[in-house]
Protein backbone atom coordinates (compact mmCIF):
# COMPACT_ATOMS: atom_id res chain seq x y z
CA UNK A 1 0.00 0.00 0.00
CA UNK A 2 3.04 1.97 1.12
CA UNK A 3 3.81 1.64 -2.64
CA UNK A 4 0.88 2.05 -4.16
CA UNK A 5 0.81 5.69 -2.22
CA UNK A 6 3.95 6.58 -3.24
CA UNK A 7 3.32 6.10 -7.43
CA UNK A 8 0.32 7.57 -6.82
CA UNK A 9 1.66 10.69 -5.62
CA UNK A 10 4.18 10.94 -8.67
CA UNK A 11 0.91 10.56 -10.91
CA UNK A 12 -0.77 13.71 -9.07
CA UNK A 13 2.15 15.93 -9.12
CA UNK A 14 2.78 15.21 -12.89
CA UNK A 15 -1.40 15.73 -14.19
CA UNK A 16 -2.83 18.12 -11.63
CA UNK A 17 -1.94 21.18 -13.53
CA UNK A 18 -2.78 19.74 -16.82
CA UNK A 19 -6.48 17.98 -15.36
CA UNK A 20 -6.72 21.54 -13.53
CA UNK A 21 -6.14 23.06 -16.98
CA UNK A 22 -7.92 20.37 -19.37
CA UNK A 23 -11.17 20.81 -16.94
CA UNK A 24 -11.42 24.63 -16.65
CA UNK A 25 -11.34 25.44 -20.21
CA UNK A 26 -14.44 22.81 -20.27
CA UNK A 27 -16.16 24.33 -17.26
CA UNK A 28 -15.12 28.38 -17.21
CA UNK A 29 -15.70 27.99 -13.31
CA UNK A 30 -12.46 27.58 -10.89
CA UNK A 31 -14.76 26.09 -8.28
CA UNK A 32 -16.18 23.78 -10.46
CA UNK A 33 -12.73 22.55 -12.01
CA UNK A 34 -11.12 22.52 -8.65
CA UNK A 35 -14.28 20.19 -7.17
CA UNK A 36 -14.03 18.37 -10.10
CA UNK A 37 -10.36 17.76 -10.67
CA UNK A 38 -10.92 16.82 -7.04
CA UNK A 39 -13.38 14.09 -7.84
CA UNK A 40 -10.99 13.19 -10.67
CA UNK A 41 -7.96 12.00 -8.63
CA UNK A 42 -10.09 10.90 -5.69
CA UNK A 43 -11.89 8.62 -7.96
CA UNK A 44 -8.54 7.33 -10.14
CA UNK A 45 -7.10 6.23 -6.20
CA UNK A 46 -9.95 4.49 -5.65
CA UNK A 47 -9.10 2.43 -9.06
CA UNK A 48 -5.60 2.57 -8.32
CA UNK A 49 -5.44 0.89 -4.92
CA UNK A 50 -8.14 -1.52 -5.78
CA UNK A 51 -6.71 -2.56 -9.12
CA UNK A 52 -5.95 -6.24 -9.94
CA UNK A 53 -3.14 -7.68 -12.03
CA UNK A 54 -5.77 -8.37 -14.44
CA UNK A 55 -7.17 -4.78 -14.34
CA UNK A 56 -4.19 -3.36 -14.55
CA UNK A 57 -4.35 0.71 -15.27
CA UNK A 58 -1.42 0.78 -17.92
CA UNK A 59 -1.65 4.17 -18.77
CA UNK A 60 -2.42 6.71 -16.21
CA UNK A 61 -2.73 9.63 -17.63
CA UNK A 62 -5.30 8.31 -20.70
CA UNK A 63 -7.13 7.05 -17.48
CA UNK A 64 -6.79 10.83 -15.50
CA UNK A 65 -8.26 12.43 -18.74
CA UNK A 66 -11.23 9.67 -19.64
CA UNK A 67 -12.80 10.49 -15.82
CA UNK A 68 -11.79 14.12 -16.46
CA UNK A 69 -13.70 14.09 -19.60
CA UNK A 70 -16.71 11.91 -18.11
CA UNK A 71 -17.30 14.28 -15.41
CA UNK A 72 -17.02 17.06 -17.54
CA UNK A 73 -20.09 15.52 -19.24
CA UNK A 74 -22.01 14.13 -16.03
CA UNK A 75 -21.28 18.13 -14.63
CA UNK A 76 -23.54 19.51 -17.87
CA UNK A 77 -25.57 16.74 -17.67
CA UNK A 78 -27.02 17.62 -14.47
CA UNK A 79 -26.54 21.57 -15.21
CA UNK A 80 -28.65 20.77 -18.23
CA UNK A 81 -26.15 22.37 -20.65
CA UNK A 82 -26.00 25.53 -19.18
CA UNK A 83 -22.52 27.51 -19.10
CA UNK A 84 -20.90 29.72 -16.34
CA UNK A 85 -18.71 31.92 -17.60
CA UNK A 86 -16.14 33.18 -15.26
CA UNK A 87 -14.09 36.41 -16.28
CA UNK A 88 -10.08 35.25 -15.36
CA UNK A 89 -8.56 31.98 -15.08
CA UNK A 90 -7.26 31.17 -11.70
CA UNK A 91 -4.75 28.05 -11.65
CA UNK A 92 -3.95 26.23 -8.74
CA UNK A 93 -1.86 28.62 -6.38
CA UNK A 94 2.02 27.95 -6.53
CA UNK A 95 3.65 30.72 -4.48
CA UNK A 96 6.82 30.19 -6.06
CA UNK A 97 5.37 31.64 -9.36
CA UNK A 98 6.58 35.22 -10.55
CA UNK A 99 3.22 37.96 -11.07
CA UNK A 100 4.46 38.77 -14.41
CA UNK A 101 4.21 34.98 -15.03
CA UNK A 102 1.16 34.45 -14.01
CA UNK A 103 -0.39 37.62 -15.48
CA UNK A 104 0.93 36.29 -19.16
CA UNK A 105 -0.79 32.61 -18.64
CA UNK A 106 -3.90 33.84 -16.83
CA UNK A 107 -3.78 36.31 -20.26
CA UNK A 108 -3.25 33.50 -22.37
CA UNK A 109 -5.67 31.26 -21.09
CA UNK A 110 -8.47 33.58 -21.34
CA UNK A 111 -7.76 34.44 -25.35
CA UNK A 112 -7.73 30.32 -25.84
CA UNK A 113 -10.76 29.55 -23.62
CA UNK A 114 -13.36 32.19 -25.30
CA UNK A 115 -11.67 30.91 -28.76
CA UNK A 116 -12.04 27.41 -28.08
CA UNK A 117 -15.98 27.49 -26.50
CA UNK A 118 -17.80 26.93 -29.79
CA UNK A 119 -15.61 24.17 -30.71
CA UNK A 120 -16.87 20.75 -30.14
CA UNK A 121 -15.10 18.69 -27.32
CA UNK A 122 -13.05 16.40 -29.93
CA UNK A 123 -11.88 19.91 -30.85
CA UNK A 124 -11.12 21.21 -27.83
CA UNK A 125 -9.83 18.18 -26.69
CA UNK A 126 -6.79 17.58 -29.05
CA UNK A 127 -6.29 21.33 -29.06
CA UNK A 128 -5.74 21.68 -25.47
CA UNK A 129 -3.28 18.33 -24.76
CA UNK A 130 -1.19 19.27 -27.78
CA UNK A 131 -0.65 23.17 -28.01
CA UNK A 132 -1.18 23.41 -24.03
CA UNK A 133 -0.70 20.56 -22.32
CA UNK A 134 2.49 19.44 -24.88
CA UNK A 135 1.03 15.82 -25.44
CA UNK A 136 2.61 14.45 -28.66
CA UNK A 137 0.11 12.89 -31.41
CA UNK A 138 1.16 9.62 -30.20
CA UNK A 139 0.64 9.98 -26.84
CA UNK A 140 -2.78 11.98 -27.52
CA UNK A 141 -3.52 8.98 -29.39
CA UNK A 142 -3.04 6.13 -26.43
CA UNK A 143 -5.39 8.43 -24.60
CA UNK A 144 -8.19 8.49 -27.27
CA UNK A 145 -7.88 4.65 -28.36
CA UNK A 146 -7.24 6.13 -32.26
CA UNK A 147 -4.49 5.62 -34.92
CA UNK A 148 -1.62 8.85 -34.88
CA UNK A 149 -2.78 9.32 -38.43
CA UNK A 150 -6.93 9.73 -37.43
CA UNK A 151 -5.21 12.36 -34.51
CA UNK A 152 -3.41 14.37 -36.76
CA UNK A 153 -6.51 14.95 -39.13
CA UNK A 154 -8.42 15.82 -35.77
CA UNK A 155 -6.12 17.81 -34.82
CA UNK A 156 -5.74 19.20 -38.54
CA UNK A 157 -9.71 19.61 -38.90
CA UNK A 158 -9.41 21.47 -35.07
CA UNK A 159 -7.11 24.03 -36.50
CA UNK A 160 -8.57 24.75 -39.25
CA UNK A 161 -12.05 25.38 -37.61
CA UNK A 162 -10.59 27.29 -34.77
CA UNK A 163 -9.02 29.47 -37.45
CA UNK A 164 -12.36 30.12 -39.53
CA UNK A 165 -14.21 31.29 -36.25
CA UNK A 166 -11.14 33.94 -35.14
CA UNK A 167 -11.46 35.14 -38.60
Amino acid sequence: MANSRKIFSQIYDQYVEKIYRFIFLKVSSREIAEDLTSETFLRTWEAFKNQNPEKEIKNPQAFLYQIARNLVVDHYREKGRTKIISAEYVPIADPREDLKEKAILTSDINVVRLALTNLSDDYQNVIIWHYLDDFSVPEIAKMLDKSEGAVRVLLHRALKVLKNRLN
